[in-house]
């Protein structure tokens, strides 16, 4: 089983909310928090593009593939709200 890891960055604080592509996540069901890090147990991936595929867009020809968004939203101790958008995802085994 494929695994995705989303690194936290080091300024976010409990309690977080974790959104998908938009979509609100749970932890526990949807995901695992594990040193600095969310864990999801299904494939998440970011789409990197070429220069030859932006050239592509760049002419109107679309090359569309799968590109997850990962975002966190957090309080500040000062109260100001935080959002970290399209944090990196990486690949991990299952095990």
């Amino acid at each position: 089983m494929t695994t995705s890891v989303v690194h936290l960055p080091s300024e976010v604080r409990s309690p977080f909310d974790v959104y998908v592509n938009g979509v609100p996540q749970q932890a526990g069901s949807d995901y695992q928090v594990r040193d600095g890090a969310l864990v999801f147990r299904r494939e998440l991936r970011k789409d990197k593009v070429s220069g030859w595929r932006w050239a592509l867009g760049a002419w109107g020809v679309g090359t569309y593939r799968k590109d997850d968004s990962v975002d966190v939203h957090w309080t500040r101790a000062d109260g100001t709200t935080a959002v970290a958008e399209r944090l990196d995802i990486e690949q991990a085994d299952g095990s």
